[in-house]
């Protein structure tokens, strides 16, 4: 049958329905639209986030807080030695970086000056004699014995030098743990990268002279014993120093507890010393330096003589124990929680840096002191008031031998 021949009342038109070609063309391209929409919304309903429940990340362990210093060889030569422990070295200890230098009779630690850090010194065996320059100008020189302490503030020119007649051994500590000994300002290195006609007009010599200087730097270097007698200084017009370096710690009045001693040196007793304070604190055998935390400084030992076992406090049940023994560094960080138990049957002696000039302690003792019966109570479900009244009300220091 051909077209023509069809009923026209039995078959409808697209046209005859009012929809034309642009209009199916259109209806498609919606519905297909709409199916991919329809997808897309299942797609991310389907990859949505489902309820979870997030679980609180795992806090990171603590830091290894132990170095042994005196078993290192960072730097040996004829007139000396020198140890030092840094961050590189020893990563938790950012602020603040040691060294343990040791130089033989007449041997000196040449003219320098350090552009990052101060140095604060402790003498531990021998003597020497040490001078600084001061950015006004003013110059300083004294000599330093055992229990002596110097402090020169960053960028002060100094040097120093072993009175003899046997070795001398000095602990420096920095106020900068990223502080290197090996990197200091040191004279012979400056000469010998200036031009010899820049140094004849500066120092007064002829240009060749300068051919006898070292060609690098010397760092520590031998030499004769100096007179025992104080020397005068080359220019006697110098205006003397007006802020002394030194300081006396074993002679100095010591804090005194059941189970042993402090001398202290800060700020308040030590003008100069404005970024360090310093104690040497001694142990009695079976003693215990309570426990307790510094609020707004870091923590840097060096083990003189004795052992100890110290155990720090991190927060979310984090802890550590370290036994420490002499040469050995331990570095407690601001705010940690820690106690040093002495062992042993001698006495344990520490030199102890802080980077505050300012010293500040709170102890577990004060704190309990500082509560009311009522709040101890609540804070410590199941414990009695007979057994809170028998808790310390305030600061002990150290703790004598346990009866």
């Amino acid at each position: 049958m051909s077209d023509e021949s069809k009923d026209p009342k039995q078959e409808l038109t697209i046209e005859s329905q009012g929809w034309t070609r642009r209009k199916i063309f259109d209806a498609a391209a919606l519905t297909s639209l709409g199916v991919a929409a329809t997808a897309l919304t299942m797609e991310r309903a389907s990859a949505a986030p489902q309820e979870e429940k997030h679980e609180p990340k795992p806090p990171e362990p603590l830091e290894d807080f132990k170095y042994d210093l005196e078993k290192q060889t960072h730097w040996v030569g004829p007139g000396g030695s020198a140890k030092e422990a840094t961050a590189e070295e020893f990563p938790v200890s950012q602020s603040i970086a040691g060294v343990s230098m040791r130089l033989e009779a007449g041997g000196i630690r040449e003219l320098h000056w350090h552009s990052l850090a101060a140095e604060w010194a402790y003498m531990l065996e021998g003597r020497c004699r040490a001078t600084v320059i001061t950015p006004e100008g003013q110059a300083d020189i004294a000599d330093f014995g055992v229990g002596d302490t110097w402090y020169f503030p960053r960028g002060h020119g100094h040097i120093l030098q072993n009175l003899g007649p046997g070795p001398c051994h000095f602990l420096l500590v920095f106020d900068n743990g990223h502080f290197s000994e090996f990197g200091t300002f040191s004279v012979t290195d400056w000469i010998a990268n200036t031009p010899p006609d820049v140094l004849s007009r500066n120092l007064g010599l002829p240009a060749t002279a300068f051919a006898q200087f070292p060609k690098k730097e010397l760092y520590i270097g031998p030499g004769n014993v100096p007179p025992q007698t104080m020397e005068a200084l080359r220019n006697v017009d110098i205006e003397p120093g007006q802020s002394n370096h030194k300081y006396r710690l074993d002679h100095t009045p010591a804090r005194t507890y059941p189970g042993g001693t402090e001398h202290m040196v800060s700020s308040v007793e030590f003008p100069i010393q404005t970024t360090l304070t310093a104690v040497k604190m001694t142990l009695q055998p079976g003693a215990l330096r309570e426990m307790h935390w510094h609020p707004h400084a870091d923590e840097w030992q060096y083990y003189v003589k004795g052992r100890s076992r110290i155990r720090i406090f991190g927060s979310h049940g984090r802890v550590k124990t370290e036994e420490f023994a002499p040469g050995q560094v331990a570095f407690i960080k601001q705010g940690y929680g820690h106690y040093v138990e002495q062992l042993g049957d001698e006495p344990t002696e520490i030199l102890i840096l802080f980077n505050s000039g300012v010293y500040q302690e709170i102890s577990l003792s004060n704190w309990l002191g500082g509560n009311p019966v009522s709040m101890l109570q609540t804070n410590f479900p199941g414990i009695s008031r007979a057994m809170i009244d028998q808790l310390p009300k305030k600061e002990v220091g150290i703790i004598g031998k346990k009866a």
